[in-house]
């Protein structure tokens, strides 16, 4: 058996070419993808700045502590607040009285307290002297007085979403192409396997050689996979920290763990692409070796069938459930970006049912054209085996950069029309503004609440702090469902429609940035969900620290612009700024994500159709051959044969568009539902370069080996 599996893979290099590029291929990524993960799940340990000579710190609580329910017991949870909360007079005093106390050099500017002090003195005895009422922090723990702490955790968490989409979207377009690339090989070799049985093998001989084929092809691949993934994985750092995905000193580490997982999935890839195909192979008959037709006849098994019924159901439904209950988790790049994946296996696992009559359907004129449908319609392996990498490459593109678009063209819709403004200015920490004579201005910044949901968690909403009540309802035109914004005082706040409790009247209990709290808040009114940038709102006397960050203003003339000017911040018109903020909220990091994962996609179509096309031409000499006695021109076989691959790459494109109009048109109901402007906006240059690159590959690479084979 080994020497058979040997001899086959010398004689059919060309044939298992491509699957072993696109499978080392798909292992290089997976390793280097791992080891990228792997240097994300810690942050480097920076040493202190703030007091790096005090060998403690006392820091006021930077955590807000509740208990929550956990099934019969209860738990305590902590939510992070936005700045520690400033140290005790007492506890300062008692500092000060016994050892050297070095001051903050940023103080709360709300109480003019230090948030914390470095102490010169044993940290047990301030332990014991500070107790519960301050957090006492030596050694490596100091860096958490700094600036911004967790700023390296919160670097990493985007980067790490990012490489694990990566490398999902390689294993399963690995997957894909390599179990089509079997398969179609299996049905390109049933003449063969045909004398096999004839010469007397068994199907599970069958079986067997073919599994021995994937295994020994999956070893080897996987091997040359992991080299290039050791040789990447610098390179891919290198690029995220040039491209701004990383932090200047991110790094991969020397882990061996994604090595591992790498080359065994790359076996296990090869091992499962080859199992449908030899099963197929199992089945076919002595007969096979006398045949000649290339029409192929039982082109989509009930099993595929099943199983391509089954992930199209899935995904539609997963589509049409999340709609129902959470639409607003069809904004999220988690979501537009996993759930297209069972459509897209779905569809493609279905091509055959689709290509025959898509082929059909097309009507050209000539000698020429009648070939390519014909040719089409009859080999529908071979044309679904060129559309399904296709499929993918466009699905994702169109969904991908679809969903995200219009995503982001929605909430700079959204954000234009929640405002009557003439003029808004945005950047931190703006100067107050007098309003002039006839104008009305409006000053918010950004806050947080703490919000009980239910008894078993503590949630925390990003909210906005109003620094005139009556302005900012003369100003705003919220997405009101319930209430009256004019109501919002220092005893009340607006909500949205997520809250738990979210009837206008009811008292919420809340936690203010700061860990304040609770004080309870009557709903002064109710907000649609939207985007997700609706709510809450609440008064400056329930947001301490927070500074403007956006100015309103209507009205005022020249006067109102000098006195916007003033503020420290850029004064644009209302249409300006939310065309700006349309462009910044295209998060260039995001964007670049999307372009790695779809130039992943992108890599393994080329792949895929340069080797499936590569194969299928090849061994079609005797059907060129007949072309030619029949009178046909050197030239009329080469358009019949760019045609066809032509054709098959048109269908992989529309099967593509019907799954993005699947995706986008479930994306468009979901804003609807939560009341937010439909703006769906389908990419179509990405999708046309895409198709564009699809369509060379394929013209040349069939192209090239029929113009060898009519020489």
């Amino acid at each position: 058996m080994l020497t058979v599996v040997l001899s086959g893979l010398r004689a059919r290099w060309a044939s298992f070419l491509g699957g072993f590029v696109a499978l080392a291929l798909g292992v290089g990524l997976l390793a280097t993808m791992g080891l990228g993960l792997s240097a994300t799940f810690h942050a480097p340990e920076r040493s202190p700045q703030r007091f790096a000579s005090s060998p403690v710190v006392v820091q006021g609580q930077d955590r807000l502590t509740l208990d929550v329910r956990r099934g019969p017991s209860t738990v305590s949870v902590e939510q992070r607040l936005d700045r520690p909360q400033p140290v005790d007079n007492d506890v300062l005093r008692e500092l000060r009285a016994r050892w050297t106390v070095t001051p903050s050099d940023a103080g709360r500017p709300d109480s003019g307290r230090p948030d914390a002090v470095g102490v010169d003195a044993p940290a047990a005895e301030v332990r014991a002297l500070v107790g519960d009422r301050a957090q006492v922090l030596t050694g490596a723990d100091r860096v958490r007085a700094d600036p911004d702490p967790e700023r390296d955790a919160d670097a990493l968490v985007a980067l790490n979403a990012l490489l694990g989409t990566s490398g999902g979207v390689t294993a399963f377009v690995s997957v894909f192409v390599v179990a089509s690339t079997f398969a179609f090989a299996v049905a390109l070799r049933r003449r063969e396997f045909g004398l096999l049985r004839t010469a007397g093998a068994t199907p599970g001989q069958i079986r067997r050689l073919l599994l021995a084929e994937a295994a020994a092809l999956g070893v080897l691949a996987s091997a040359a996979g992991c080299a290039l993934g050791a040789l990447g994985a610098p390179l891919l750092a290198r690029s995220l920290v040039d491209g701004g995905l990383a932090p200047g000193w991110f790094t991969v580490g020397g882990a061996t763990w994604p090595f591992h997982a790498a080359f065994w999935t790359g076996v296990t890839v090869a091992l499962a692409g080859a199992v449908a195909a030899s099963g197929r192979a199992g089945k076919v008959g002595p007969t096979a070796a006398l045949r000649e037709a290339d029409v192929d006849a039982d082109t989509l098994p009930l099993g595929r069938a099943l199983l391509g019924t089954g992930l199209l159901l899935s995904g539609l439904g997963l589509l049409v459930w999340t709609y129902a209950t959470e639409p607003s988790a069809l904004l999220k790049r988690k979501t537009y970006t996993t759930l297209p994946m069972l459509l897209i296996t779905g569809v493609a696992l279905l091509s055959p049912l689709l290509v025959r009559p898509a082929a059909r359907l097309l009507r050209l004129r000539g000698a020429v054209g009648t070939l390519v449908r014909e040719n089409s319609a009859a080999s529908v392996r071979r044309t679904a085996a060129v559309a399904a990498p296709v499929l993918v490459t466009v699905a994702l593109a169109g969904t991908l950069f679809g969903s995200a678009t219009s995503v982001t063209r929605a909430k700079g819709v959204e954000a234009r029309e929640q405002t009557a403004a003439e003029y808004v200015v945005a950047g931190a920490g703006l100067k107050p503004v007098t309003a002039p004579p006839g104008a009305l201005v409006s000053a918010t910044g950004t806050t947080s609440v703490f919000v009980r949901d239910g008894a078993e968690a503590v949630v925390k909403y990003q909210a906005r702090a109003v620094a005139d009540p009556a302005a900012f309802a003369g100003l705003a035109r919220l997405p009101v469902v319930a209430g009256d914004l004019r109501d919002l005082d220092d005893r009340s706040i607006v909500v949205n429609e997520e809250f738990e409790r979210h009837r206008v009247g009811e008292t919420v209990e809340v936690w203010r940035a700061d860990g304040t709290g609770p004080v309870r808040l009557r709903v002064a009114a109710v907000l649609a969900l939207g985007t997700g940038d609706n709510g809450p709102y609440v008064t400056r006397a329930n947001a301490p620290g927070a500074d403007p960050d956006r100015i309103d203003a209507r009205g005022g003339g020249t006067a109102t612009v000098r006195a916007l000017e003033a503020s420290g911040g850029t004064v644009r018109s209302a249409d300006a700024w939310a065309a700006a903020g349309q462009r910044e909220g295209g998060n260039p990091q995001n964007r670049l994500g999307m372009i790695l994962v779809l130039g992943i996609a992108l890599v393994y179509t080329v792949i895929g159709l340069a080797n499936t096309l590569l194969m299928a031409t090849s061994v079609r000499r005797g059907e060129l051959s007949s072309l030619r006695l029949a009178g046909a021109t050197r030239a009329q076989i080469l358009r019949v044969v760019t045609g066809e691959a032509t054709l098959a790459v048109a269908i992989g494109t529309l099967l593509g568009l019907v799954v993005t109009a699947l995706v986008l048109g479930t994306l468009g109901a979901g804003l609807a539902a939560l009341s937010a402007p439909v703006a769906l906006a389908l990419p179509w240059g990405t999708v046309g370069a895409a198709a564009g690159a699809c369509a060379t590959v394929a013209v040349a690479a069939s192209a090239l080996p029929a113009w060898r084979l009519t020489r």
